[in-house]
């Protein structure tokens, strides 16, 4: 997470209910946060060489433009009224939506946008924004999705990969914010599982397996309580796949972290099975965070 000194939450709109959802749940972040909101409209138009003015013999304040402007101006109006006193900018940026976010991220401390918004394909079950977003950008990327739970803890996904340890800093960190408890979650599944179902070898030891994968969870909440001393941990191994087992946790957290993937070997930043997952059936928000290379 960008810490610099002025470095804000920036959010995406575009006129959508979904867009709104996400700007109120960005203006609770960055006042939990101390951070100013910064709300950007991706204006594709002109890229498109579109007339963006009013058309001819229409009446004043026509056009995609002051069209543009009207829903920047409810976005900024909608995270005032959530947050009385927050600080919170508007700006159209002219490109198409993920582009203008993305490049916002590198000055961001977070990127906030809805899971669906205008132009979707109805039979996604999350946009191709949001998608894009929280795969490439090198900030924490957070979806607004279901419905979070007040009294629910943080969950966070956790595994023996180098990216678990941002994931679960930045879910520490969010679970202090947040007056909240902290779940670690750890999912396994027998390495000579066979096929659906999950049927396990003939020949296994379960209680030897089970105390290594307990192992990997201990290991990656490792120095945790130096940094955060008054934060409850509670540590979770369940057997099964992480996916399942994280949108199963959603139901009664307020919010699931995960750590997104290193390069690719095509040099993008790629979400795993786990973060598309989560995506598109959490049901609430969902953080994904990256390691730096």
């Amino acid at each position: 997470m960008n810490t610099a000194d002025g470095a804000a939450v920036v959010v995406g709109v575009d006129g959508s209910p979904e867009a709104l959802d996400a700007v109120r749940l960005a203006a609770r972040q960055a006042h939990r946060h101390h951070r100013p909101l910064r709300v950007v409209h991706g204006f594709i138009w002109p890229k498109l060489r579109v007339a963006t003015g009013p058309p001819p013999d229409a009446p004043p304040g026509g056009g995609l433009r002051p069209a543009a402007e009207h829903l920047v101006a409810e976005a900024v109006a909608t995270a005032e009224a959530t947050v009385p006193g927050l600080r919170v900018t508007g700006e159209i940026i002219d490109g198409e939506a993920a582009a203008v976010l993305l490049g916002e991220a590198p000055a961001a401390t977070m990127i906030v946008v809805g899971d669906r918004g205008l132009g979707g394909f109805t039979a996604l079950l999350v946009g191709s924004v949001a998608v894009q977003v929280a795969a490439h950008a090198p900030c924490p990327v957070l979806v607004t999705r279901g419905t979070p739970h007040p009294d629910g803890p943080v969950v966070v996904g956790v595994d023996d990969s180098p990216r678990t340890r941002d994931a679960v800093a930045f879910a520490a960190h969010e679970a202090t914010t947040r007056d909240t408890h902290l779940v670690a979650l750890h999912a396994y599944r027998h390495p000579a599982s066979t096929g659906p179902g999950d049927m396990q070898p003939l020949v296994h030891d379960e209680a030897d397996l089970r105390t290594e994968e307990d192992l990997v969870a201990a290991e990656a909440l490792a120095g945790l309580a130096d940094h955060w001393p008054d934060l409850t941990v509670t540590r979770r191994t369940v057997r099964g796949r992480a996916r399942t087992a994280l949108v199963d946790a959603s139901r009664e957290a307020q919010l699931v972290v995960v750590g997104g993937h290193r390069r690719s070997v095509l040099g993008g930043l790629l979400l795993g099975s786990v973060s598309q997952a989560l995506l598109h059936h959490s049901a609430c928000p969902v953080a994904v965070t990256h390691t730096p290379d």
